[in-house]
């Protein structure tokens, strides 16, 4: 793990003002789950590394950046639901230039999500057919990058949550989203039209080969003109990783994992992938939980 130990190491130090402080309100919210992780009825952190070289930013069309990018995870579960912390720092090489200069940009991503139950809250069971619960789920989403263009996401999103009833985890949400965000192009913030997105997210234990199958996919329609003035699109962001259980071999299943991961994300920031760039990206993963 040293290596993800030096880029969290390089990123720190590196970080602008406004980044450095958006670093320390999301480590600030981390490290505030702890008091709570212990009264959890169960819980899991784990810190990751993934990397691909196939990335692309509205700034560059579809020139190929490569990223370097650590993460800090934490999931929870107690009487009524469960909680959803992620936090990923990510750093382009000079493909994706800082602004002003001096190397590749810089970012910080961070998202929360909380389950309520349904059948929790209730005491009643909402399970039936192949669905083993229904949640009501609410959170956010915060970033922060130094490039040209200045980044600045603040989402909120709400909606029912249906839960499948699979080894592991398979959730499909109906999501209510709210963004404001900034176009440092143009020097203006920009509050986007409400709109509605569909999220899926899963977890599959692949036991017959010691790995796991996990990822998400969101759909978000369109939200109004941006900051150029120009009609949004629906968006499409979609992780997927298939992870080998490595630590098994040491007698320590579930506490490392490595293997790959691909990234589709068609109309960044609901602009035209023909100007916009549109990603695919393989990657290589690894993670460590404790």
């Amino acid at each position: 793990m040293s290596r993800p130990n030096q880029c969290r190491k390089t990123v720190v130090a590196n970080l602008n003002p406004q980044m450095a402080v958006s670093a320390g309100l999301v480590t600030a919210f981390f490290l505030g789950l702890s008091p709570s992780a212990s009264a959890a009825d169960w819980s899991d952190t784990s810190v990751g590394y993934r990397v691909g070289s196939q990335f692309h930013e509205p700034c560059c069309g579809t020139t190929d950046i490569r990223k370097d990018i650590l993460s800090i995870t934490h999931v929870s579960g107690y009487k009524y639901g469960s909680n959803f912390f992620t936090a990923d720092f990510l750093m382009s090489d000079h493909h994706d230039p800082a602004v002003g200069g001096g190397g590749g940009a810089q970012e910080i991503y961070a998202v929360y999500r909380h389950q309520l139950s349904m059948t929790a809250v209730s005491g009643h069971s909402f399970a039936f057919g192949p669905v083993k619960d229904i949640a009501v789920t609410i959170g956010g989403d915060l970033n922060a990058k130094d490039d040209a263009f200045g980044p600045r996401v603040r989402k909120f999103v709400i909606g029912p949550t249906i839960k499948f009833a699979v080894p592991g985890f398979f959730d499909v949400s109906l999501l209510y989203r709210t963004e404001q965000n900034h176009n440092g192009i143009v020097g203006a913030s920009v509050q986007f039209d409400p709109t509605y997105g569909m999220s899926l997210a899963w977890g599959i234990p692949l036991k017959a080969i010691n790995s796991k199958f996990d990822g998400f996919l969101d759909y978000i329609g369109p939200k109004g003109k941006d900051g150029f003035g120009f009609e949004t699109k629906a968006e499409t962001l979609a992780r997927a990783y298939l992870m080998y259980d490595i630590g098994s071999l040491a007698g320590k299943a579930g506490t490392f994992y490595v293997g790959v991961g691909y990234e589709y994300w068609n109309n960044k920031f609901g602009g035209n992938p023909n100007n916009y760039g549109k990603t695919n990206a393989p990657m290589f993963a690894a993670e460590a939980h404790f």
